[in-house]
């Protein structure tokens, strides 16, 4: 269910590491237990992130729920799109729902974060 070229948090966000940039998200079980989302708040381009400081939030019919980060660096893009439509977070989020992408200052912190089985085993865990 989630996807092997991954890396995860304890958090529920998710990173995928393609040369020196990371482009993080939420994860499907997040997503699933957050509910309908109606709102995503994302940091400005441009903004410097430290690995498991929150950079945003996202709020869905039930709760607010803080975005950490699992990488340090630099924010280069922020996926506008979820600004207007929220709920691509819910319909589709290893996909068109990530949410910014950001120059590594720390490539190697990447590695430390939990492989999808590792994420599948926690996940498992927490609801029990």
């Amino acid at each position: 269910m989630d996807p092997e070229n991954l890396r995860y948090t304890k958090e529920h966000e998710w990173v995928r590491v393609e040369g020196d940039t990371g482009t993080i998200g939420i994860t499907f079980h997040a997503q699933k237990e957050l509910g309908d989302i109606v709102y995503v708040d994302l940091p400005k381009q441009g903004a410097v992130v430290q690995q498991g400081k929150t950079i945003g939030s996202v709020e869905s019919v039930k709760a607010v729920s803080d975005i950490y980060t699992p990488v340090s660096g630099e924010v280069v893009e922020v996926n506008g799109s979820l600004v207007e439509s929220p709920e691509i977070l819910n319909k589709d989020p290893y996909g068109s729902g990530w949410l910014v992408k950001i120059k590594l200052s720390e490539p190697g912190e990447a590695g430390q974060l939990l492989t999808a089985a590792e994420y599948q085993a926690y996940v498992g865990t927490e609801s029990s």
